[in-house]
């Protein structure tokens, strides 16, 4: 989804800053008076220079050297001001970026590149910041000096003033014409950037699959490709501003000439006096460096807008599942759950589930067998509103899940995937993921249950012990016992079993399982296996096929009809 490309979308965030922006500003104006004191003070010391009196000359340069002390006073104010203003408003960018990010639904993380998502929240918006930060700390001091400055020229005599700025135009359209191509070039950079990110963060999490297949030339080849087509976006941007620069400076150097041309002419003819060229040549040397500092801003507002552009674009995609207006808090439930004419695609005209009815009673355990791709994971993936039906509605002890707040549904739902995902942090932390505060003995407890006490506390830090990301330093089965503490902490009523033992060898299978059998106790349970010894003791097992419920029964039930979970079961027992 596209953006209108401008800054204006930032003044929410630069709007809150204004005390602090305003104290940076009284920095900026009293900088500015100094330099104007400066160039009148230029003026005064023609006079004693030219008679080479230099007891004059001495006192006038003590009251410059002062002068630009308190020019130096005023820049601090505005520089610390500024940067503060600028760094709260990135934060605030970031922030809102982030959990906006937390409010999109699982199909768009699905499609997203995680590196590109990472380099938008750290580098797009340490460059908006950046941005911002130039615009209060140079750029406004330099255009309230390019407004004061020629001011002051004007008034001195106004046919130097048009001598010197009769280049000014033909400036402006330029510099116009180079930030633009700029601001695409810049565009282009960030995104070959953004791809080596997310090339960089698939091969580091998959760098076991690398090595085992051997792939590690054709990563690098990969990576070389991109790297080299960042290279050349990023020359071509160089490129671009190594021209504008000698070309600006020419034309600069043209009104100096120009402005030395008519002052030694108006000299002459007696209409210009020696202290004012002086003054005057003062003004004009002041007025170069906020010339020259206005050119680069603008190359890098340009540059910077492409980071705006990215930044907001993200933070315009809209969540496809939206929680009401008038939500209700979910009360604590029992787990009764009911599926009422259940319809879903992914893609249109792709239909995963068709009309899918179904009741479970609390403390029930159903469980969901079929060859892959026939819904399973879609049926469970809509009980906690990671997807919301196009028909029909879910319904958790009769309140519609779609009139209730999110938290409080997910918060009532516990989930053992097939992988668990570790975050970097200690092992307790992992337990009690999700919860700002926590017990230990909490953790320990739930930690018992998933029997996996024993192999934390013989840890060199035991619950302390870090984690590492995706939880590398531990096996798969004790990944797993974390996964079901975690859920036996949150002590949920529902809880889903997404292949839960399906990865692991017979020793761990048989702890996790052990772990499983006293977390299901006393709670409504959807299981998805594939392994059947899995499931044969629940009350009941769905067959699922293209999207349909086609066998329902308990295990003995289902053999006894010798039909399609029959058929798998002998697959896998023979």
């Amino acid at each position: 989804m596209k953006t209108r490309s401008n800054y204006w979308q930032l003044l929410p965030y630069i709007r809150p800053q204004w005390q602090t922006i305003t104290k940076g500003f009284i920095g900026i104006l009293g900088y500015v008076l100094a330099t104007l004191t400066l160039i009148n003070l230029a003026g005064k010391l023609a006079t004693p220079f030219g008679e080479g009196n230099v007891i004059a000359i001495a006192q006038v340069a003590g009251v410059c050297a002062l002068v630009f002390l308190v020019r130096g006073f005023f820049q601090s104010v505005q520089d610390i001001y500024m940067a503060k203003a600028a760094l709260r408003v990135a934060f605030h960018i970031r922030q809102a970026a982030y959990t906006h990010l937390q409010k999109l639904n699982l199909s768009y993380f699905e499609k997203a590149k995680a590196g590109d998502l990472s380099y938008r929240l750290t580098e797009d918006v340490d460059r908006i910041g950046e941005v911002v930060n130039k615009v209060f700390h140079d750029f406004v001091p330099c255009v309230l000096q390019l407004l004061a400055i020629p001011i002051y020229m004007i008034c001195l005599n106004w046919q130097l003033t048009l001598a010197t700025v009769i280049v000014a135009p033909l400036m402006g359209i330029l510099i116009g014409w180079f930030g633009e191509r700029l601001r695409k070039y810049s565009l282009k950079s960030q995104n070959r950037v953004s791809n080596l990110s997310a090339i960089l963060t698939e091969v580091f999490n998959g760098i076991r699959l690398v090595q085992a297949f051997a792939a590690e030339s054709y990563e690098i080849t990969r990576f070389s490709h991109e790297a080299e087509r960042s290279l050349k976006a990023k020359y071509s941007a160089e490129r671009l501003k190594a021209i504008q620069i000698p070309i600006v400076g020419f034309l600069e150097a043209l009104s100096g000439l120009s402005l030395l041309l008519v002052g030694g002419w108006q000299i002459s003819q007696n209409n210009l006096t020696v202290a004012e060229f002086f003054s005057y040549l003062a003004a004009a040397v002041l007025l170069i460096d906020p010339i020259g500092h206005t050119t680069n801003n603008y190359n890098e507002f340009k540059q910077g807008e492409a980071s705006v552009d990215r930044v907001f674009e993200l933070m315009a995609i809209q969540p496809t599942v939206i929680e009401k207006p008038i939500a209700i808090a979910l009360p604590k439930i029992s787990g009764k759950v009911e599926y009422r004419h259940i319809s879903f695609a992914y893609q249109p005209g792709e239909p995963v589930l068709k009309d899918i009815s179904l009741l479970v009673l609390p403390g029930e355990a159903i469980a969901l067998v079929g060859a892959s791709g026939a819904g399973k994971t879609t049926f469970v993936n809509l009980l906690p509103r990671f997807y919301d039906p196009e028909v029909g509605e879910i319904l958790v002890d009769g309140i519609n899940i779609q009139d209730v707040k999110l938290h409080s549904l997910r918060r009532q739902i516990g989930i053992v995937p097939q992988e668990t995902v570790m975050f970097s942090g200690t092992i307790a932390q992992n337990i009690a993921f999700g919860q700002d505060s926590f017990e230990m003995q909490a953790v320990e407890e739930a930690a018992k249950i998933a029997n996996a006490h024993q192999f934390i506390t013989q840890l060199p830090e035991g619950y302390q012990t870090w984690v590492g990301e995706r939880g590398v330093n531990l096996s798969g089965g004790q990944r797993q016992r974390i996964a079901i503490a975690r859920a036996v902490l949150l002590n949920p009523q529902i809880l889903i079993l997404d292949e839960a033992t399906s990865a692991l060898d017979s020793e761990s299978e048989a702890l996790v399982q052990e772990a499983l059998e006293r977390l299901m106790q006393n709670r409504t349970v959807f299981i998805i296996a594939h392994r059947l010894s899995t499931v044969r003791r629940c009350d009941r097992i769905l067959v699922l096929e293209q999207g349909q419920i086609v066998e329902s029964g308990t295990h003995e039930e289902l053999l006894a009809l010798e039909h399609r979970y029959a058929r798998f079961y002998a697959q896998q027992f023979s």
